[in-house]
C-alpha cells in the first residue's frame, strides 16, 4: 500500500529531528518553507505536523511556530510508543540487537489458555519464548502467543529476526493496534536464569494485545524486562 503524502513528510521530519538536524527547543522551518520543500498543500503539511505533535516530537504555539520537544533517549532505555519492534527500535538508536528463541511450540487453546490470552478455545497458536539482547545484554524475555491462521508458517528463523517484518512483507498483513498493560511482578525461574538480575527480585512486565486491520487479535505477549533497564515514557495533554 502506497503511503500517503503527509505520512512521508511526517517520517522525513521525524528522522531529521531524531538526527538533530532540527535540535531540541529549536523551531521547525516555517510552514511556507515546508510547502516549497515538499511540494504539497498546506493541509498536508499541517497533518504531518499534527502527527509529530501527537507522538511528542513537537509542540505548536500560535504565532510562534512549531518547537521541537523531542529528546533522545539514553542508550539503555527502551521506550514504548508506536507499535515498533525491538529490531526497529535498535536500528533507529544504532544499538546492536539479537534475539534467541529457546522454546518454540504449536498449541491449541484450551480453557486455561483462553483465560490467559483471551484467544477462543480451539484456536491453533504458536507459543515461543525469546530472550532479547541489546548490545549483548539480556534485557527482555518474551512469552509470545501468535494465531496460526494469521501468522502463517512461522519458523524459529523468522522469530529470531522479526515476526512483524515477516507479516508485513511476506504475508501482507497490516499490524494496526496494540493495547498494553504494565505491572511489576516477582521474578520467576526463567527471569533469574536468563536476565542477569544482579540482586533484583522483580521484573517489569508488559502485557500486549495486538490487532490486525480486520480487528482480529492475532498476538498476546508478555514481555518481562530487567528493572534497571526498563523506562516507560508517556505524554499527555491537560484538557480544559
Amino acid at each position: 500500500m502506497t503511503k500517503t503524502k503527509y505520512i512521508k513528510i511526517y517520517e522525513d521530519l521525524k528522522k531529521k529531528i531524531e538526527q538533530n538536524v532540527f535540535p531540541y527547543q529549536e523551531l521547525l522551518p516555517s510552514e511556507n518553507t515546508l510547502l516549497k520543500e515538499y511540494g504539497c498543500s498546506r493541509n498536508t503539511v499541517r497533518r504531518a505536523i499534527a502527527e509529530l505533535a501527537s507522538k511528542g516530537y513537537v509542540q505548536t504555539k500560535h504565532g510562534q511556530g512549531v518547537r521541537v520537544i523531542y529528546q533522545e533517549l539514553k542508550q539503555k532505555e527502551y521506550m514504548f510508543g508506536d507499535v515498533e519492534t525491538f529490531k526497529e527500535f535498535s536500528m533507529r538508536h544504532n544499538n546492536k540487537q539479537r534475539t534467541e528463541v529457546f522454546r518454540f511450540q504449536e498449541w491449541t487453546v484450551d480453557e486455561s489458555l483462553h483465560k490467559i490470552t483471551s484467544f477462543p478455545v480451539g484456536t491453533d497458536i504458536y507459543y515461543l519464548q525469546r530472550v532479547r539482547y541489546l548490545d549483548d545484554k539480556p534485557l527482555i524475555i518474551d512469552h509470545n502467543y501468535f494465531r496460526k491462521d494469521v501468522v502463517q508458517d512461522l519458523t524459529v528463523e523468522i522469530t529470531e529476526d522479526s515476526v512483524y517484518e515477516y507479516m508485513e512483507k511476506e504475508l501482507n498483513e497490516s499490524i494496526v493496534t496494540t493495547k498494553r498493560k504494565m505491572t511489576v511482578e516477582k521474578m520467576d525461574d526463567l527471569d533469574e536464569r536468563y536476565l542477569q538480575l544482579n540482586g533484583y527480585n522483580c521484573v517489569a512486565v508488559v502485557t500486549s494485545y495486538t490487532y490486525n486491520a480486520d480487528g482480529v487479535m492475532f498476538e498476546y505477549t508478555q514481555s518481562r524486562h530487567k528493572p534497571d533497564y526498563f523506562v516507560f515514557y508517556d505524554q499527555a495533554q491537560r484538557r480544559k
